[in-house]
């Protein structure tokens, strides 16, 4: 055989022909020495490297959590000894610990990616591994921007073509003619509301992808930080007209992805993970996508992110964390299972108990409660936002109604004090002679004096809408502002 298992401390060695690397597939939990899964004698003559695998797989095969560890030797020198579980940390490190190295041969001597052991079990079960890094001038995208799958990054992130085989995206992604028009905005790694890179980190937990149809043949295909979602009020659970709950809301396509399964595989990877500082940083995210939310699976999972963080901060031990601590099975877009089910593990298949084993055998069948719970929520929070604008629309027209009305009968009234001041200086100069007009002019004044008074009655009488024009009788509103109000 090319390749062998030197002996059962897990040291792998692997031959080396020409550009390819004979790679063998791994168990969960395992690590191992040297090739064909980390660097030898590098940067100098036995300093080799080590690796370790966690739990998760990826859908073509390969373990998603995988660790790089750097020499023993390193503990001897002003090089602490340091463990990387991205390209792109570890190739910050290399960048700035040896930049005289060659670093296109540090990377193309090992491989990055290591196939589970469940997926290789045919015969002649080695992959031959040609070529790690991409090419060092890539060239540059057309203005649709990239694809996905192809070699070529806008942002020229070395990390993006790396990382994008490992995808599994049932269709391809659509054409962008606006974000992805941008000089350096690369679609399949560029954060779509900062601009910046993503980190495949931990199997890329810190970013969402939107895989949702946008017509038959094509998805979104954008990315963005998943901090940079829940800082927009486009993440997590968010009410008003945006509606959120436990969703991730697209910018580019406006299309909504549920965020149960994100969350399940952010406990998921703090249970392969040994770093507190990194799940401590994880769970805050978790925290964040839940909080607020009335859905049943998502404060189940509120409630185990709360616990392990609650022990996490207490100094408990990573293994005392997740003893009793299991991932409820969640399924993003269907009805919510009734709460006497035993939620199903998605890593193992194994149960955690909710307590209610009774109930459970007392029902044959599972019960199953439809939830209309966002579509309600966006339902009712439309309903009542027209509701508002047509009060305040009707009120500014009531409003408009009563200044216009008031108004005139201020205007109407202060003309008739002007006529009555005219009207009684008339009287006055008529009064000091012998003409018969005195009783006249005195008529006239006493009628407008008449007058006046029954046009304050009236003004009185509309100064009632102050109460609101529901409150005002229907003759009054029918009478002084010509509202016809049916019974």
């Amino acid at each position: 055989m090319d390749s062998n298992v030197c002996d059962e401390s897990y040291v792998y060695g692997a031959e080396v022909k020409g550009n390819g690397l004979h790679l063998w597939p791994v168990s969960a939990g395992e690590s191992g020495e040297g090739l064909p899964y980390a660097p030898i004698d590098w940067p100098n003559p036995g300093d080799n490297w080590t690796w370790r695998v966690g739990k998760r797989k990826s859908a073509n095969g390969f373990w998603c959590d995988r660790y790089l560890y750097t020499p023993t030797s390193f503990q001897r020198t002003v090089l602490k000894k340091q463990r990387f579980a991205s390209l792109h940390s570890l190739e910050q490190y290399i960048r700035k610990e040896f930049p005289d190295k060659d670093y296109n041969a540090f990377f193309s001597s090992f491989s990055w990616r290591i196939p589970a052991e469940d997926d290789y079990r045919a015969k002649g079960d080695q992959i031959t591994f040609g070529g790690f890094l991409p090419e060092k001038n890539m060239s540059e995208n057309s203005k649709s921007g990239s694809q996905p799958g192809s070699t070529d990054c806008k942002a020229k992130n070395k990390m993006c073509s790396l990382q994008l085989p490992a995808g599994n995206y049932s269709l391809p992604a659509m054409g962008c003619n606006i974000c992805c028009s941008e000089p350096g905005f690369c679609r399949d790694c560029c954060c779509i509301l900062c601009c910046k890179t993503i980190d495949w980190t931990y199997g890329g937990y810190s970013f969402i992808r939107c895989e949702a149809k946008v017509d038959e043949n094509h998805i979104c295909g954008h990315v963005a930080h998943m901090d940079c979602a829940l800082r927009s009020y486009m993440a997590g659970t968010v009410g008003g007209n945006i509606g959120l709950d436990v969703e991730y809301h697209c910018r580019r396509c406006d299309n909504r992805t549920d965020l149960l399964s994100h969350v399940t595989r952010l406990l998921q990877t703090c249970e392969s993970l040994d770093a507190p500082e990194e799940i401590e940083k994880i769970l805050n995210m978790g925290l964040g996508i839940l909080h607020g939310s009335q859905r049943t699976n998502a404060k189940k999972l509120l409630d185990h992110m709360e616990l392990a963080m609650t022990k996490l901060k207490s100094g408990s031990s990573l293994e005392e964390i997740w003893k009793e601590y299991d991932t409820s099975a969640v399924s993003p877009g269907t009805e919510e299972v009734a709460a006497d089910e035993d939620a199903q593990d998605l890593r193992s298949g194994s149960k955690f108990s909710l307590g209610l084993n009774s109930m459970q055998k007392r029902s044959q069948q599972p019960t199953y409660i439809t939830s209309d719970y966002q579509n309600a929520t966006v339902k009712l929070e439309d309903e009542i936002e027209r509701v508002l604008q047509s009060l305040r629309k009707s009120q500014e027209t009531e409003y408009r109604i009563a200044e216009e009305r008031l108004y005139a009968q201020k205007s109407f009234l202060l003309s008739m004090y002007e006529q009555l001041d005219m009207e009684r200086s008339e009287l006055a100069k008529n009064s000091s002679t012998t003409d018969g007009n005195s009783d006249d002019l005195l008529a006239n004044v006493l009628d407008r004096v008449n007058q006046i008074n029954r046009e304050s009655d009236r003004l009185k009488e509309m100064e009632e809408v102050a109460k609101g024009f529901g409150r005002v009788p229907k003759a009054i509103l029918n009478e002084h502002f010509g509202l016809e109000i049916e019974d």
